[in-house]
């Protein structure tokens, strides 16, 4: 009797357990289908006064080098950044390079400018579903009870990258990067602080579960009304279990005190990317496997047109990773001029949960990016590739930047700030990266614009303008939708 009651409790505890992952995950599943374009997750922008009233392109203010490569960030305590409620990182994984599990208090997405390799994102809850066995003895199977295998190992999936991937990462998760290629791989990571799933303060906190890189320098760092003093934000990162007592730790893995301070990364310098000497062995599917497992996610979620259902859906069967440099999948194309390939949650269901999107643009020479603004995000623009004359212009009709933007640089453009952006002559390329799941863009002149949306006689009186000079400034641009060819090689900007 007692043996029956015990397994009743603990059915019952199991579907109740069950229930509240569902109901957990279709509530969020709920958030994301519900949610107007026009709302935000984000709770810290907007709570302190950003006049945007002068731009700068920047680049990464400080390095930290480890073992097999290096880490850059962005000034955090820039006003554009503090404004925009984002962080930046660049990062160089070298070849044979691990990059540390860790975790972060804010969603991110990273944009793969190089390289390719294989990562690992663990979500909690769900199965370790890569598994290998090995055969065991006849003595083994006589002392085991007649089991003819046991595991080896076991783990979540692991997903290869290559250039153009967008990986998304959403906070609190733990994940590893592996450089298993010949070319050292370079990825620009931007996080979102202001998101709503960052309960701590507008800064990104990097939370490590291996590896460290120490530095006392301290600063102070203010938001608002509030300052916080502390560490620059890129030289937080020390390892979690350093903080636990050893004994501790040794009995709550079950391990001994040797390998407890192990655990802790104490007298370890490598610092937070590491060089495997031998290369890293894991689970994998084989190349062919993976790509037909690539096409069976992405038709699946295709199907389901971004709906999930319950925690597996939620989160284990998501797809972490997408590719925008892809010419086939670009959204506007325009053989002389370039084109544009948008990544949002219609597309990637998992931004639903990052709450940001994404936009790749390549321009070729002198091509326009046709005048526009950001209706329900602020853009943080990187530039991968060439050179691009910038201006941005603020609701007084002035001019907040008005210069040329090179490889490696970042530009925040505001909500609502109108942008034009033109090629020189190498070309222009970039990666916008936005604070919402479904950024939406509208555009000043040109196919599907504000202006060829308005009569021609508010035209007119608007700008003064004959009848015909209103019909010319509305459909001059014939069908051209948001990249334009130039009309010669030749002429000033």
């Amino acid at each position: 009797m007692a043996t029956l009651s015990s397994l009743f409790g603990l059915s019952l505890s199991l579907i109740l357990l069950l229930l509240f992952h569902n109901s957990f995950a279709q509530l969020e599943c709920d958030q994301g289908r519900e949610q107007s374009p026009w709302q935000s997750h984000h709770w810290f922008r907007g709570q302190r006064e950003c006049r945007f009233e002068r731009l700068d392109a920047l680049q990464p203010a400080r390095r930290i080098q480890s073992e097999a490569g290096f880490t850059e960030f962005f000034d955090q305590s820039n006003e554009q950044f503090q404004c925009a409620g984002v962080s930046i990182r660049r990062r160089v994984i070298e070849p044979s390079g691990l990059l540390l599990p860790s975790y972060s208090n804010a969603p991110c997405l990273v944009y793969i400018l190089q390289g390719r390799g294989i990562t690992g994102t663990v979500f909690p809850g769900c199965p370790e579903t890569y598994q290998s066995f090995q055969q065991q003895s006849q003595q083994q199977r006589e002392e085991g009870g007649g089991q003819s295998q046991r595991f080896r190992d076991e783990h979540q999936k692991v997903h290869r990258f290559r250039e153009g991937d967008i990986i998304a990462l959403p906070a609190g998760v733990a994940n590893w990067c592996y450089n298993d290629g010949d070319t050292p791989v370079v990825a620009i990571t931007v996080f979102d602080t202001s998101n709503s799933a960052n309960q701590l303060d507008p800064r990104r906190r990097e939370f490590l579960l291996a590896g460290s890189h120490r530095s006392s320098e301290r600063r102070q760092e203010s938001f608002g009304q509030q300052t916080y003093e502390g560490q620059y934000e890129e030289q937080t990162g020390v390892n979690i279990l350093s903080g636990f007592n050893p004994d501790l730790l040794a009995e709550a893995f079950g391990v001994n005190r040797e390998v407890a301070r192990r655990l802790q990364s104490q007298d370890d310098r490598r610092g937070e990317i590491v060089r495997v000497r031998h290369g890293l062995q894991f689970l994998r599917p084989s190349v062919r496997e993976e790509q037909h497992e690539q096409y069976s996610e992405g038709r699946e979620e295709r199907r389901k047109g971004g709906q999930c259902n319950g925690l597996e859906e939620m989160y284990c069967a998501l797809k972490t990773r997408e590719n925008i440099n892809d010419p086939t999948r670009a959204d506007v194309y325009t053989p002389q001029g370039g084109r544009i390939t948008s990544l949002n949650s219609q597309k990637f269901p998992i931004l639903n949960l990052i709450q940001m999107s994404a936009e790749r643009g390549v321009l070729r020479r002198n091509a326009f990016h046709a005048p526009h603004w950001n209706i329900n995000a602020h853009s943080i623009m990187y530039v991968t590739g060439g050179r691009g004359r910038v201006q941005i212009v603020n609701n007084q009709g002035r001019t907040v930047f008005d210069g040329e933007l090179r490889r490696g640089q970042v530009l925040v453009i505001p909500q609502n700030y109108a942008v034009l952006k033109r090629a020189q002559s190498e070309g222009f390329e970039w990666v916008s990266f936005k604070t919402n799941s479904n950024a939406m863009v509208n555009q000043i002149v040109g196919k599907a614009s504000a202006l060829r949306g308005m009569p021609v006689d508010v035209l007119m009186n608007a700008y003064r303008l004959s009848r015909e000079e209103a019909l010319r400034l509305k459909f001059n641009r014939g069908d051209q939708m948001t990249v334009f060819t130039p009309r010669s090689q030749e002429g000033p900007f």
